[in-house]
């Protein structure tokens, strides 16, 4: 007979019927010790399958059950798309409006005082934004949306009052204070067509605890910051945040010429910052930390009613395979910044052909357009042309002469007032930069601009800078500012705006 295939089911290498054989030995009784080489062999992949599902399986159950069962009752639930008609279209991926509000009457009255937070809540937003996660959930977009921008509020009626209004012009932040969440979602999708999924409004509190938490947030700045109003006093360099110590910071509006669009700029290099902190620091991957940030995040916000844990969850685990540089940031572009509305005062008019472009984008799922490369030759200073407002006099006898410099310096970028006036004095030769000393930086950025100027210190003249242009006139030096998150809506990534 033809001797059979060796194989480790033959009849050979099983002599004895199988219910009398002993498992794992040969019919000798030896151990079957070659098949334990082929099972480790085998597992190389297996084994590392195992460990990523034991550790999924651990973090939805560890997280799932902890989040699911106990803390979806910490989230107050608004409803802002209540009645809501003619809707933009939806779009691809999510887009979450992220709003904040004072809320400081739920802070201790030593914090307010230590973190100078006094005064009455204003029921207003204090920021809003526009998160977009794109669909494949590897990429986050945030757009800024200025808080005094010009904004038409459609027709609504109140839902205190009963009353009903037709639609009016008000800033932005106005929406909230009159029409709650709802008038607020409506607003910001009539003035951007893009549709909301999902509403989440943070106050004070919640933003305090949730840095805290975190173990606080590092921020690296250029140049020192220093606001009377909010108490914030920072030298240049690193430093890491606290909670009291963060609103400070992305709350503060005077330190310089810039204002809110400063303001601005600071929230999202601490977006950044804080997004760093939790996909590096482990907490997306213990439940236990990702408890506790979650309680401290969910214990003072409002959502809508389908914004709920199982949105959470899906968003922390999209974020974790997130890094600073998968976030992008601007801010919507301004083409007027003090667009004066009666009855509402100066405004912030947006640009409506590069604002359509951005939200274009949002809408399609698209990232958004890369920050233009600086013109060469342009001069580096600390403080971006679009941030500083100027008021420029013509100082000389030469006719037509302020015109000729507030039409240069609005086109290298800085804010004119496109009003130029006629100085006091007609006899300046060299051209002059007035400033209040505390916008120190914005002068020195705009006499950057204006080769020959001198500086000169005027208490009490506010963030409104002077020129007065005089015989030694030449032209208007382009300027651009070292920090690449400065600019008019540049868009930054993350790792651009973290420290290093």
């Amino acid at each position: 007979m033809p001797t059979p295939p060796r194989s480790p089911v033959r009849p050979q290498r099983l002599p004895q019927p199988p219910p009398a054989r002993r498992p794992g030995r040969r019919s000798d009784g030896r151990p079957v010790r070659p098949v334990r080489p082929v099972r480790r062999k085998k597992p190389r992949w297996a084994m590392r399958a195992v460990t990523t599902v034991s550790v999924v399986v651990l973090a939805s159950a560890g997280i799932g059950h902890a989040v699911l069962n106990s803390l979806d009752a910490d989230i107050a639930r608004v409803d802002p798309f209540k009645d809501m008609k003619n809707r933009p279209e939806a779009g691809h991926g999510m887009n979450l409006l992220l709003v904040g509000t004072d809320g400081r009457e739920k802070i201790t009255e030593a914090d307010r005082r230590k973190y100078r937070l006094g005064g009455a809540p204003c029921h207003c937003t204090d920021t809003v934004m526009i998160v977009h996660i794109s669909e494949d959930r590897e990429r986050a977009s945030i757009v800024s949306l200025p808080r005094d921008s010009y904004a038409e509020a459609p027709a609504h009626t109140d839902a205190v009052t009963g009353e009903r209004h037709g639609a009016h012009p008000l800033k932005l932040n106005a929406a909230y204070a009159e029409g709650g969440p709802t008038l607020t979602v409506r607003t910001v999708e009539n003035m951007t067509h893009v549709k909301i999924d999902h509403y989440l409004e943070v106050d004070f509190t919640s933003f305090m605890k949730t840095v805290d938490v975190l173990g606080g947030v590092r921020v690296c700045i250029a140049q020192p910051l220093k606001d009377r109003y909010t108490g914030l006093d920072l030298t240049a360099g690193s430093h890491l945040l606290g909670g009291g110590q963060a609103l400070q910071y992305v709350r503060s509006r005077h330190t310089d010429g810039s204002s809110d669009l400063g303001r601005m700029k600071r929230q999202q290099r601490f977006l950044a910052a804080l997004v760093g902190q939790a996909t590096s620091s482990g907490v997306l991957l213990n439940p236990m930390k990702f408890r506790d940030v979650t309680r401290a995040v969910l214990g003072s916000v409002r959502a809508d009613k389908g914004f709920g844990t199982d949105e959470l969850l899906d968003l922390g685990r999209a974020m974790r395979n997130f890094s600073p540089s998968s976030s992008e940031f601007t801010t919507v572009p301004i083409g007027q910044m003090a667009y004066v509305v009666k009855g509402i005062g100066s405004t912030l008019k947006w640009d409506e052909p590069k604002s359509r472009k951005l939200f274009e984008a949002l809408r399609d799922d698209e990232p958004l357009s890369a920050p233009r490369a600086p013109r060469p030759g342009a001069v580096r200073v600390a403080v971006a042309p679009q941030q500083i407002r100027v008021q420029v006099e013509n100082g000389t006898a030469t006719v037509g002469l302020g015109k000729r410099v507030d039409g240069a310096l609005a086109a290298t970028g800085f804010r004119t007032t496109g009003r130029p006036a006629t100085a006091a004095d007609r006899t300046v030769r060299r051209t002059v930069v007035a400033y209040d000393p505390r916008w120190d930086r914005s002068a020195k950025s705009l006499a950057a601009a204006l080769p020959g100027s001198e500086l000169r210190v005027v208490p009490g003249q506010g963030p409104l800078l002077k020129v007065t242009a005089g015989a030694n006139f030449k032209q208007v030096t382009r300027v651009r500012a070292d920090d690449p998150s400065q600019g008019e809506s540049g868009v930054v990534t993350g790792d651009q705006v973290v420290c290093p």
